[in-house]
């Protein structure tokens, strides 16, 4: 079977829709740091858009800052990749044409920083998960100790991390006499925009205070909420994006057809016309946010420990489940409701009953391990704001408490019937070595974790409006498992 190229397009069955525009007239205006599946679902799919339309300034230069994999895998294919769009009974394919080269930040991270410095880059975009941007959880500043930000500060020329590109560039740009870039957070942070403006500013004014003023007067860090689950593709879904195009395609992206992007709009360069693909443009994202990290994340997260813990294997499969779908089902209706400011024209309940249609559909197959990873950096972020804002209310923790007993547990690494599972994460030696030490009592467990400031702060693991819901969950969790959800 021939591969999927510029060269193949034509062989293509007429129901595929395929890019229209000239892709050798397209400009790169668009630096994207992080590019993975989710990018390459989302926010690429958006920048096709545009060109369709006809504005060939926004084409995508992709860079990955750990693995080869996606360069080497797009490559042979020009760049073009295949969306498949799942429902729950169809399945829609769309070529994209946005990503016009792909780059691999370690194998020359000079070239790199050389090529986000070029006049037609106006936008500097991330997906670069919560770990990439380098932060204290607990704090949400820099982590200076970090071991990328450690070389970035001694070889700033030749950084590692995403928050040392962008300094790297921004110098590089200051002295050619050019204006700076917009960068743009799209990760799951709250104030993602504001987080990361606060770690350049600070890198940049560890090595150059000058260039850091800079930076602070007059570069903008918009923040932005975005929305589609994207699981891992599989080889099963290889095969079956080959058999519905008849080519190959080595590194096609998996989605449901739910999308949503809202962006503060602040581009002091120009930005693409966004508005016309149905992106939100508005003052302020902090509502939007909240409701997604706390509802979509926050259930997503809930799912993953207690449904790893029960046995399941993905989103679907965990949601049917007739103790675990009603209790995410109340989380979210009960718990994190009440925490929230909605924007004017939301309905909460709406929004609420999507999410569990979305959770329900099996055809994405979006496997609970992969949400589950990197738990250390995503729940302070998913559950803590929840939760302090309950506390502050003068709320029961509620259902929290089985969030955060269930990573805990989680962090063991064996389902209910003891069956293991990888636990991928970047503190999973410290709170595994953390519980042995600290003895078997559930007390002395809980203790252990809570105790990580990195995570949890100092204040939480001294209230016990905090510590005794979760001491409580994590022993029903071990005494019941499975069916413990009340």
């Amino acid at each position: 079977m021939s591969q999927l190229s510029t060269a193949t397009l034509g062989l293509l069955p007429p129901r595929i829709r395929c890019p229209s525009y000239d892709r050798s007239k397209v400009k790169l205006g668009i630096v994207h740091l992080g590019i993975g599946a989710f990018h390459r679902a989302h926010q690429a799919v958006y920048a096709d858009d545009m060109l369709e339309r006809g504005d060939l300034r926004w084409g995508i230069l992709g860079a990955s800052l750990r693995s080869p994999e996606t360069r080497d895998r797009l490559g042979p294919q020009n760049g073009l990749y295949t969306v498949a769009l799942r429902g729950s009974d169809h399945t829609d394919y769309r070529i994209i044409g946005s990503v016009i080269r792909c780059m691999v930040g370690p194998e020359d991270p000079a070239a790199l920083v050389e090529a986000m410095a070029q006049t037609d880059v106006k936008l500097v975009t991330l997906t670069v998960t919560e770990k990439g941007y380098c932060l204290d959880p607990g704090t949400g500043q820099l982590d200076e100790s970090h071991t990328d930000i450690v070389h970035d500060l001694a070889h700033p020329s030749h950084p590692r991390s995403a928050p040392g590109f962008i300094v790297a560039a921004l110098r590089l740009r200051h002295e050619y006499g050019l204006p700076p870039f917009t960068v743009l957070s799209c990760d799951n942070l709250p104030a993602n925009g504001q987080k990361l403006r606060a770690v350049v500013i600070r890198l940049a004014s560890l090595t150059d205070p000058v260039l850091g003023s800079f930076i602070a007067q007059h570069v903008a860090f918009p923040s932005s909420m975005v929305d589609r689950i994207v699981p891992q593709t599989t080889d099963e879904d290889r095969a079956s994006v080959a058999l519905a195009l008849g080519l190959d395609d080595a590194w096609p992206v998996v989605t449901e057809p739910f999308t949503q992007w809202v962006i503060e709009d602040n581009f002091p360069e120009g930005r693409p016309d966004w508005g016309a693909s149905g992106v939100e443009l508005i003052t302020e994202v902090a509502p939007y946010e909240a409701m997604k990290l706390r509802w979509l994340n926050g259930a997503h997260s809930m799912l993953a420990y207690l449904g790893s813990l029960a046995g399941h294997l993905t989103v679907a499969e965990a949601i049917v489940d007739p103790n675990l779908g009603p209790f995410i089902a109340a989380f979210m209706a009960d718990d994190v409701t009440p925490t929230l400011t909605l924007p004017a024209h939301a309905n909460g309940a709406a929004y609420c009953a999507a999410l569990l249609e979305r959770f329900r559909n099996t055809s994405l197959k979006h496997r609970l391990a992969q949400i589950a990873s990197d738990s250390s950096q995503k729940i302070p972020q998913r559950f803590l704001g929840t939760a302090r804002d309950r506390l502050g209310l003068g709320l029961p923790l509620g259902r929290l408490a089985y969030g955060i007993a269930g990573f805990i547990r989680y962090t063991g690494g064996r389902d209910a019937m003891g069956a293991p599972f990888v636990l991928n994460d970047p503190m999973a030696g410290t709170i595994r070595q953390r519980l042995a030490s600290a003895g078997a009592t559930p007390e002395a467990a809980i203790d252990a974790v809570l105790g990580l400031q990195s995570m949890f702060g100092t204040d939480l693991l001294t209230d016990p409006r905090f510590r005794l819901p979760v001491l409580q969950a994590y022993q029903k969790l071990g005494a019941k498992p499975g069916l413990w959800f009340d």
